[in-house]
């Protein structure tokens, strides 16, 4: 029998009283990453029984409203990117790109 490689990432969430995130640490010892900071994640599962999309959205009370805005703008050009290299649909890659440079645009990103 063959012997499965296996990778795992971890998140550690300490929450405060009312079970508000107050740190969020990530873990991937593939990527050498141990216990290392971060202010949010979002991570998004699909349940193939069901056809939908499971998510977790988390983010620390203390981020700052700009760094989300721009967590936001590349999470979304980096879903377009992730979209246009599984489906090759260059009509709708096209078109979520330019909702992208919206985004970015009406939050004024574009200059920082």
């Amino acid at each position: 029998m063959t012997k499965k490689n296996t990778s795992r990432i971890e998140l550690l969430v300490e929450l405060d009283e009312n079970k508000i995130p107050e740190k969020i640490y990530w873990t991937a010892k593939d990527g050498d990453i141990s216990n290392k900071e971060t202010k949010a994640a979002l991570l998004s599962l699909w349940d193939s029984e069901s056809r939908e999309s499971l998510r977790i959205d988390l983010w620390t009370k203390d981020m700052p409203i700009d760094d989300m805005k721009m967590f936001f703008y590349q999470t979304l050009s980096t879903m377009t990117d992730t979209y246009q290299r599984a489906t090759q649909d260059e009509e709708m890659t096209k078109s979520m790109k330019d909702f992208c440079n919206f985004f970015a645009e009406k939050l004024e990103l574009s200059d920082k």
